[in-house]
């Protein structure tokens, strides 16, 4: 059996080939009695034997997830890799610093280099068919980029279609952000603090807005995962938190999604969370800005309607004018939140332009054009935890360490102290009480701090603790110390903040990191709330450590 405790540690070849095999045993395994013409084109597209496309197809339908269908056959598998690693790291590294330049050398010149590099490393050299196949294995939109050109590259491998082909509800979601053109003030004393960041999903066959994140953080890899959950809930419950009496039918599991090429879109964790559930990730082309003209157009419509709001800044200096937007300001985070549900329940409602009909009617049109209903998540809980950063840690004896934090449940006995084995441990930057574990199973177990004394703690705050450490000379794992730190913050910025703007964005950040993941996790042991939308509000952190 090929393990599938942590999906990002799956060897590519193995990974590449279940995503390709999801697709085809996905829509095999949704009919009661699959056709046996279509069985037999299946098993002939998948190089498959019948008995083992069953078998493949009885998996998925018992963890309908893409890591179910990395089930390893006897015998070694077409395209996988059975050199080291550090050879296979020789001649990626070989292939990224010498085959992809402008000189193009030929497989011959990189065997030679390959050889080069394993000589100086003791390493035993690997044949020449095995760096041939390493570069047929690799993408050649990518390859006639590195060689001939971005232009190059583009002109034969990505074609720029008239318009998009679709016509099913959310075969194409596509996602961006924005600065709203708005700022908003704290909750505490109603100053002004700054202007917020929203991501927004749009279904591009209905122009439904399929969900949104409205954060005080630049974008990251998490309001992204935010956004993502969002879109794929029901919003009845979320809606009617909010005291809204609305529709809002968008929701599931959708076919693509459509991004652009920013570091957000691009960690591992976002990569294979996709294709774990069967969602295919794409990526605009480099200098082709009509691939996102859909989003752009409905954050350029939102951001209209935001200017007509007490502390617009407006889109730009001159439409402002002297108008104060600081001293206008007047709206919270949750209030401006609320105020985005509505004005996209109205926004569903409207005649589209484009369309001629409102997306809400649009919606339920391209709703009915579709063979199978939307897919929900199989495992909700797991879908949220797929998309979180995570790190590769041993389990010591004494617990897992992570942030210089020790982490503890009776769970861990199994494995503590085992050498030579690490678990994927994913954790939510708002709140460090608690992190989870992925089993050699694969199943996830949630595992607070080893000191369950300790108060929830962000990850923001954790770092401004150890940048005092720093200061002070004292160990960056001197765990009583970080916490003695944190409670000295607080004290200081809960004191600052009737005085200074910073003190008060760092207490409302704060606030709203801790009390919006205590508000999820109350929501999904409460099994009233069972569909009901994450809290939308994100922390401060830097994007880099979160892939």
């Amino acid at each position: 059996m090929v393990d599938r405790s942590d999906i990002n540690a799956v060897d590519d070849a193995a990974w590449e080939q279940a995503v390709a095999r999801e697709t085809v045993i996905r829509r095999l395994a949704s009919m009661a009695h699959p056709d046996r013409a279509e069985f037999l084109v299946a098993c002939r597209q998948l190089g498959l034997k019948r008995s083992r496309l069953y078998e493949l197809i009885k998996a998925y339908k018992a963890r309908p997830i893409t890591s179910s269908l990395l089930t390893a056959a006897a015998g070694t598998q077409t395209g996988s890799r059975r050199l080291p690693e550090v050879i296979e790291a020789e001649i990626a590294e070989a292939i990224e610093d010498f085959f992809k330049s402008r000189q193009k050398p030929t497989i011959n010149a990189l065997h030679k280099e390959v050889r080069r590099r394993c000589v100086q490393q003791g390493l035993r050299v690997p044949c020449w068919t095995s760096v041939r196949d390493r570069v047929a294995m690799m993408n050649p939109a990518e390859l006639v980029a590195a060689r001939d050109g971005a232009q190059a590259a583009r002109s034969r491998y990505h074609p720029v279609p008239g318009t998009y082909g679709i016509e099913r509800a959310f075969e194409v979601v596509q996602i961006d952000h924005t600065l709203v053109d708005v700022i908003v003030v704290d909750r505490a004393h109603r100053q002004p603090l700054q202007r917020p960041w929203v991501t927004l999903a749009i279904d591009v066959t209905s122009r439904m807005v399929a969900g949104f994140c409205l954060t005080l953080e630049p974008p990251s890899a998490l309001s992204v995962s935010l956004t993502i959950q969002h879109l794929v809930q029901p919003k009845l419950d979320w809606l009617d938190g909010l005291g809204i009496d609305a529709d809002w039918p968008a929701a599931g599991l959708p076919e693509t999604i459509h991004v652009d090429n920013a570091k957000e879109f691009r960690s591992k964790a976002m990569k294979r969370g996709a294709q774990e559930h069967g969602i295919s990730l794409q990526y605009r082309p480099i200098g082709s800005p009509h691939y996102g003209g859909h989003i752009e157009r409905l954050i350029g419509t939102m951001m209209g309607a935001v200017h007509l709001l007490p502390g617009s800044t407006f889109s730009s200096i001159k439409d402002r004018g002297d108008y104060d937007s600081a001293a206008h300001s007047a709206m919270t985070l949750d209030e401006l939140e609320q105020w985005f549900a509505l004005e996209i329940t109205r926004y569903h409602a409207q005649r589209h332009r484009s369309l001629g009909i409102p997306p809400i009617i649009a919606w339920n049109e391209a709703y009915e054009r579709r063979d199978q209903p939307l897919r929900m998540p199989y495992d909700p809980e797991g879908f949220r935890i797929d998309f979180l950063p995570s790190v590769e840690r041993m389990v010591r004896r004494d617990g897992i360490h992570l942030f210089g934090l020790r982490y503890w449940d009776d769970v861990l006995s199994i494995w503590a102290g085992r050498q030579g084995r690490q678990l994927r441990v994913s954790y939510d930057p708002r709140d460090l009480s608690t992190v989870f574990v992925r089993g050699p199973d694969g199943q996830r177990y949630p595992v607070r701090f080893a000191d369950l004394r300790h108060p929830p703690i962000t990850l923001a705050e954790h770092r401004r603790a150890q940048t005092v450490l720093r200061e002070r000379g004292r160990s960056l794992e001197d765990e009583e110390f970080i916490f003695a730190v944190i409670e000295e913050q607080r004290a200081l910025v809960d004191t600052a903040s009737s005085k200074t703007r910073e003190a008060r964005r760092f207490a409302e950040r704060r606030d709203r990191a801790l009390t919006s993941v205590e508000s999820s996790a109350i929501e999904e042991n409460d099994p009233g709330h069972a569909e009901s939308g994450d809290t939308l509000d994100v922390p401060t952190f830097e994007v880099e450590e979160w892939s």
